[in-house]
């Protein structure tokens, strides 16, 4: 069967989720509605029923541009990252940088957080905040950068090695890059946002590794955060439909030991409870009428 959305058609099988978002499949759902909301006006029945906000082609084309300065300062900090470097100095790069961009950093002081970067070092899961930590040959640190562009933002992450990793250092990133590949195949009209979590799941599990539950993907594009979650396990063809216009991050965090975590006092910075390492890589998504494309493309 084909529906027709933005005068075009996309192809939904019978037994595949109903776009429609309702997690029923589509032989039981909007099947046959001749005039379902569903088909008259996707935009309106996804906020109204999910809170998402489909993006059109010039909020894609916005995102996008902030996607090319969020890309950029990645590359600047690969360029400059070397043992003996605080993650203070991390983030100054990045805060300068963003500004001679004509960006500004979606980090610094959203719900406190003092720096406009995440800089997370080892057994940091997320959200460590730059400080006078210093970084030695063999740590890994994941950089994660969300630049605000004309109001628009784009949020990705890379876990780089520092000096020369051992190897439970090139595991872990090997692993964690993998998984953000494995999520993102999972992306076109018709799958849901657990056919994403549970490849990743199935992967970074049949590796050895364990993946965090309690931070997740999400939508942004016009916000920081916004619905969906995307978690980075679950069970196949469970949750909300991906349909064209949605924009949102896959970013699982992935431990070399098991997934649990604690917070630490300043309250921002989660750490894996028994200290092992942990890898992250993030990258910003529209889903097309055939696939998707990456608005923050790198190569995995």
């Amino acid at each position: 069967m084909k529906i027709l959305h933005n005068n075009k058609r996309i192809r939904v099988g019978r037994n595949d989720p109903c776009p429609c978002g309702s997690g029923l499949k589509y032989k039981k759902c909007c099947l046959g509605k001749k005039e379902a909301p569903f088909f008259g006006n996707l935009k309106e029945t996804y906020f109204k029923r999910h809170g998402i906000r489909l993006k059109g082609p010039s909020d894609i084309e916005g995102i996008r541009k902030a996607g090319v300065v969020a890309l950029s300062i990645l590359d600047l900090v690969e360029r400059k990252i070397r043992p003996g470097m605080t993650t203070d100095e991390i983030n100054t790069l990045v805060h300068e940088f963003t500004i001679r961009c004509g960006a500004i950093s979606a980090p610094l002081n959203y719900r406190g957080f003092p720096k406009s970067v995440c800089v997370s070092i080892n057994e940091v899961i997320c959200h460590g905040i730059p400080g006078d930590r210093v970084m030695k040959d063999g740590d890994i640190a994941n950089v994660d950068v969300t630049p605000i562009l004309d109001g628009y933002y784009a949020d990705t992450s890379k876990t780089f090695f520092v000096g020369t990793p051992g190897p439970d250092a090139k595991k872990i990133v090997r692993v964690a890059r993998e998984s953000l590949r494995v999520g993102m195949e999972q992306i076109r009209p018709g799958n849901t946002v657990g056919d994403i979590g549970w490849a990743v799941q199935r992967y970074a599990e049949g590796e050895g590794c364990s993946v965090v539950r309690e931070f997740v993907g999400h939508g942004v594009g016009l916000e920081f955060h916004e619905p969906p979650q995307i978690a980075h396990y679950g069970q196949k063809g469970q949750g909300v439909a991906l349909v064209p216009g949605m924009v949102f991050t896959i970013e699982p965090m992935i431990n070399l030991g098991e997934k649990e975590l604690r917070i630490l006092d300043d309250n921002w910075t989660a750490v894996t409870i028994d200290g092992s390492l942990s890898a992250q890589f993030e990258q910003t998504f529209v889903v097309t009428e055939d696939g998707f494309e990456s608005l923050t493309p790198f190569d995995l």
